[in-house]
């Protein structure tokens, strides 16, 4: 005979850092919620498999990760970004030529956000699951089947048990399972690019400031973080087209020192890788529609961008943060029609603008062209300059109104 299916509030598939922000959250509001993701996270910077990005959290992720009971653990291991730093280093040589900063103490008296590691993200979320008897994390398992109705849905997992949720979370990535299950096409654009994420140390210290050096082939990001074995230590993602990127990926260590030395135009002194080098492929994506019956889609499953200005996990966020509002005011009727509608266009008209723009920006930023470099520095210095249209794209880049 066939077991009763287990019956839970929201079933979540993902365990990434999303889904399990996800999960620490309703859990934390009280819902009872089952979340599966079929990988164990990694939570040792040093075992293989260990994610090597890093994350930075903008100021209003913050009422979020504290909601879910995660800013406490999250808070001592986090540096602070107070100055976000434009270098253009387009002309002939890598040299910076046009250095502008965007400092958050023009718009608020906290920083723009806080930066952690992966890894250490997953450490603080798996613990602090265990803290919630509401909450069933099952790492290993995977979603293999979705049944939608009416009033329910019901899932199949890879351990070949049935779960029964009012209400099922995509939290699964950007060829997520749930969002094919739910027959929700994604639109899709590669830009032949891939990203290199490590950790190095360096002599100068960062002093707070996250720094982009743009040259062609994408931005080279400098995010702080704590110090590691006394040594000032910055995460890096190195965004370059494919062939590039893999290149580097495979150089020698000392070799590849040199070349991200002379990219980042020296301005935190010599570098010294001190993690593994990850390459993700870039791409935009985007769900063709938030929500389907019964299920929400959150984080990659719903969009997918370049890591420039720390908007994706932060839009994620958003993500969570809406359907957690939405969750306290249908109580009575999770996951229904009219909540996952309301989901779909709270959410869809700020997504497809930061898509846009972030696409924009991507898209200056990997120019080759040395007339093309030259506007682009132009256009860098005319925004600066003009201090209400600085403050507002700063305030508009935090989604502050």
């Amino acid at each position: 005979m066939t077991a009763e299916p287990t019956q839970t509030d929201i079933l979540i598939s993902g365990g990434g850092v999303a889904g399990l922000t996800a999960a620490c959250a309703f859990g934390s509001a009280g819902l009872h919620v089952i979340c599966v993701d079929p990988a164990p996270p990694v939570t040792d910077g040093a075992a293989a498999g260990a994610d090597m990005r890093s994350t930075a959290f903008l100021q209003p992720a913050v009422e979020v990760l504290e909601e879910a009971g995660l800013w406490a653990r999250l808070a001592p291991h986090a540096a602070a970004l107070q100055i976000m730093r434009i270098v253009d280093a387009g002309g002939d040589t890598p040299v910076a030529r046009l250095t502008r900063d965007f400092d958050a103490a023009d718009i608020s008296d906290q920083p723009f956000g806080w930066n952690l590691p992966n890894w250490l993200l997953r450490r603080e979320m798996v613990a602090r699951l265990e803290e919630l008897p509401n909450v069933d994390f099952r790492a290993g398992v995977a979603t293999t089947g979705l049944v939608t109705r009416r009033n329910e849905a019901r899932v199949t997992l890879s351990d070949g048990t049935h779960v029964q949720a009012k209400l099922v979370i995509g939290a699964d990535g950007r060829d997520s399972f749930i969002r094919q299950a739910a027959g929700i096409p994604a639109k899709i654009h590669r830009y032949g690019q891939k990203a290199l994420a490590f950790a190095v140390t360096h002599p100068i210290p960062h002093e707070n400031v996250s720094t982009e050096v743009h040259r062609s082939g994408g931005p080279f990001t400098l995010v702080p973080l704590p110090d590691r074995d006394g040594q000032h230590c910055s995460a890096i993602v190195w965004m370059e087209r494919g062939a590039e990127a893999d290149r580097l990926a495979t150089l020698e260590k000392d070799a590849f020192e040199a070349e991200m030395f002379e990219r980042s135009t020296g301005i935190l002194g010599p570098l010294t890788l001190v993690t593994r080098r990850a390459v993700w492929p870039m791409r935009m994506q985007h769900a063709e529609r938030l929500a389907g019956e019964r299920v929400a889609l959150i984080a990659e499953a719903a969009h997918v961008m370049p890591p420039i200005g720390a908007q994706g996990l932060n839009m994620s966020l958003a993500d969570i943060r809406c359907l957690l509002d939405l969750c306290r005011k249908y109580e009575a009727d999770l996951g229904s029609t009219e909540m996952l509608t309301a989901y779909h266009r709270a959410r869809w008209p700020e997504i497809r603008a930061r898509i846009a723009g972030i696409d924009l920006l991507n898209r200056a930023s990997m120019l080759a062209p040395r007339p093309l470099r030259d506007l682009r520095a132009g256009a860098l210095g005319a925004i600066y300059g003009l201090k209400p249209v600085r403050r507002l794209m700063m305030r508009a880049g935090l989604g502050l109104k």
